[in-house]
């Protein structure tokens, strides 16, 4: 190989280095962009399952309630109950109570679609009631699952735990 055609290999290599640094940068802008894209399609996404959520939970209160009034003679209702300790927060989708005739209070949660992970998070917070609400902690604590689709077995699971189940459907 001659010098002179030493040095043009050298050129076009440093323009292809040129090039490729240039490239990098370019792929480099498109993924933040794409990122940025999907954070905001998530957050979208996010959103309707939060209006869907809302929405079944609407639908539903009313039955949960009316059943609740019924069947365990509770008094009280405070639908999506939030509640801040020292030690995190709390939120259940409605707390039902009495104090007269019965001593008891239900915890309800609410779900489109029944999972294992549903009966967990209301095991969670019937463990953590009473430290968040002190004014119940001589009434009687149950947790109840409400939900639109329960997959077969799943509600032998739930009443295995020691919980109610309501099945919501259009009657």
């Amino acid at each position: 190989m001659t010098d002179q055609e030493l040095k043009e290999l050298v050129a076009s290599l440093a323009i292809s280095q040129k090039e490729i640094d240039a490239l990098i940068k370019l792929l480099q802008a498109s993924q933040k962009e794409t990122d940025k894209q999907l954070k905001e399609l998530g957050k979208q996404i996010g959103g309707q399952a939060n209006k869907f959520g809302s929405m079944v939970e609407g639908l539903a209160f009313p039955a949960i309630e009316k059943l609740l009034k019924k069947q365990f003679k509770m008094e009280f209702f405070k639908p999506n109950e939030t509640i801040k300790h020292a030690r995190g927060q709390l939120e259940i989708d409605l707390l039902a109570y009495a104090n007269t005739t019965v001593n008891q209070v239900f915890v309800v949660e609410v779900k489109t679609h029944l999972n294992e992970e549903a009966i967990e998070q209301i095991k969670k917070t019937l463990k953590k009631f009473h430290e968040f609400y002190p004014e119940h902690h001589d009434k009687e604590l149950f947790g109840m699952i409400a939900a639109v689709k329960i997959p077969r077995g799943m509600d032998k699971k739930v009443f295995h735990e020691g919980l109610y189940l309501a099945h919501i459907h259009t009657d």
